[in-house]
């Protein structure tokens, strides 16, 4: 007899037109002014880059979630996420993503945390079926800025 299923993690976002050129996306406490404008709102985020920083987040808190267990050390992460959008049908086509991981860890370990990234993120495995997602992680260079 096995156990009682795990129950599934459920997300809920609630989002609301404004006017003819805003609109705000709620969850929890927070919101995020969104870019439904049909000329643009260079202050708020358009739901293709919602998209990618959603992607990005979920890199991040891949690797949040990781370095305890696998004891790595770092001292910061910076995700650069470009998408590139096809007209017909409209859709991103592709998504290329560089992590760059502040760490002294060995080459082996930073492969080891890109393999985590990549193998446990919940966004990043709800888009990789329908875009062509690459990226790297690599170590971020020291020395003169």
């Amino acid at each position: 007899m096995t156990g009682a299923a795990k129950p599934k993690l459920v997300f809920d976002v609630v989002s609301v037109r404004l006017s003819a050129q805003a609109s705000q996306a709620h969850c929890k406490q927070a919101t995020i002014a969104l870019d439904t404008d049909m000329a643009g709102n260079p202050q708020a985020f358009n739901p293709a880059e919602l998209l990618l920083a959603a992607l990005s987040a979920c890199m991040i808190k891949g690797i949040e979630r990781v370095i305890p267990i696998l004891k790595f050390e770092l001292r910061g992460v910076e995700v650069h996420v470009h998408g590139v959008r096809q007209d017909v049908p409209p859709r991103l086509e592709s998504i290329s993503y560089e992590i760059t991981v502040d760490t002294d860890e060995p080459d082996r370990r930073l492969a080891l945390l890109h393999e985590n990234v990549k193998k446990y993120g919940t966004v990043f495995n709800t888009v990789s079926p329908g875009s062509e997602l690459s990226g790297v992680l690599r170590r971020k260079e020291t020395g003169n800025p």
